[in-house]
């Protein structure tokens, strides 16, 4: 007897699928449009004052016809006033889907939060992101929070020029302005991320700039409301090493300026271990380790985390074959109840058959999701 083929489904199965997915997304929807809504629906407390963001237990779905992809699977950690948080993993860990959640610039109506909680810090009061309608969000989005975006060559509309695209996010989080105070702002901005001619490049269109200086656009439109957190999603994939590095050494100088935290979403370790003061390990839409950035480098704990770091180019190290982490990720659409890792992992003990671990602390800051440290969370991570 042929084995059954786990990943075919039937057409009366996937019909059966959309009209539930439909019924779950329209109650998700009509919670994000309702209109005239009090405050006091949204309003929440922060756990630490001290944070600008609190992710907590944070779950994102994708309702597709051949089942719901858990794109982010009960997320929790913070980003602290002032410092950069790095969020590392593989492609389709749930690093930007998490980033899109806090933005509520999900695709809809298949992309939804479904729980979790999405603390804000707005100094006076917080927020919690998850529970805000649309309207409430479009005055924070841009303002409170701003994102710069993975791809600079399609981030700017074509067909507006750079000086319009600028002053729309300023006149709509600053009705009260001027057209000329509106202006002035944008040019300032422009010059703030290091472009000379801003004046002449307030009047260009996207494609008249290189990659480097539409990137540095991009950045100017995410300060220009000097918001309290920005989220830079890739922000030097399309761009050469030495522009890399500029653009790097602009977000760290004007994070100082204008007192902003960062939540940098990257795959290049190197970036993060220069920019970030946290770090944290996504894999499969879960957290598995996170702590200050000396202590996940210095001394990482989680198999992944550990293959990571083997995988990367030494200097002054010859190798025949850069190390590769074997196996792939599990199917989304069908996660396993034990630890999504395991499968792939050369380091396993008889725990790990169990259910999917706990944090386990080994330090205050520092935390891993893995059986291993169970009995002993001292026990060294790169034996």
């Amino acid at each position: 007897m042929a084995k059954k083929n786990s990943n075919f489904i039937s057409a009366r199965e996937s019909r059966r699928i959309s009209k539930a997915n439909a019924k779950i997304t329209k109650k998700l929807d009509d919670k994000l449009n309702r209109k005239h809504v009090s405050e006091s629906e949204y309003l929440t407390k922060m756990h630490d004052e001290g944070n600008v963001v609190e992710f907590d237990d944070l779950h994102t779905c994708f309702f597709t016809d051949v089942g719901t992809v858990k794109a982010v699977d009960g997320v929790s950690f913070n980003v602290p006033v002032g410092k950069t948080v790095g969020i590392v993993g593989e492609s389709g860990c749930g690093k930007s889907v998490t980033s899109l959640s806090l933005m509520q610039l999900l695709q809809r109506p298949s992309g939804q939060i479904v729980s979790g909680e999405i603390r804000l810090n707005l100094g006076d009061k917080a927020y919690d992101v998850a529970q805000m309608p649309i309207k409430a969000m479009e005055k924070i989005r841009g303002n409170v929070v701003s994102m710069i975006f993975q791809e600079p060559m399609t981030s700017l509309n074509p067909v507006f020029r750079i000086g319009f695209q600028l002053d729309e996010i300023i006149k709509l989080h600053n009705p009260e302005l001027s057209d000329e105070d509106v202006k002035q702002r944008s040019v300032d901005a422009i010059k703030m991320v290091g472009i000379p001619d801003a004046e002449g490049i307030y009047n260009r269109y996207p494609h008249e700039l290189s990659g480097g200086m539409r990137q540095r656009i991009v950045i100017a439109m995410a300060l220009v409301c000097n918001p309290r957190l920005i989220i830079a999603d890739e922000p030097t994939t399309a761009l050469d090493v030495t522009i890399q590095a500029q653009i790097l050494e602009l977000l760290r100088k004007l994070k100082g300026e204008i007192n902003a935290s960062i939540m940098l979403i990257t795959h290049d370790l190197g970036v993060i271990a220069e920019m970030a003061d946290y770090v944290v390990v996504m894999y499969a839409g879960r957290v598995v380790e996170k702590g200050l950035a000396n202590e996940v480098f210095l001394d990482p704990r989680h198999p992944y985390t550990i293959g990571l770091m083997e995988s990367k180019p030494v200097i002054n190290k010859t190798v025949d074959r850069l190390y590769s982490i074997p196996g792939s990720v599990p199917n989304p659409v069908n996660m396993p109840d034990y630890c999504y890792f395991r499968d792939r992992c050369e380091k396993c003990v008889e725990k790990c058959k169990g259910e999917y671990p706990p944090e386990i602390h080994v330090t205050d800051t520092h935390i891993v999701s893995c059986w291993r440290y169970l009995d002993d969370p001292n026990r060294g991570g790169n034996e």
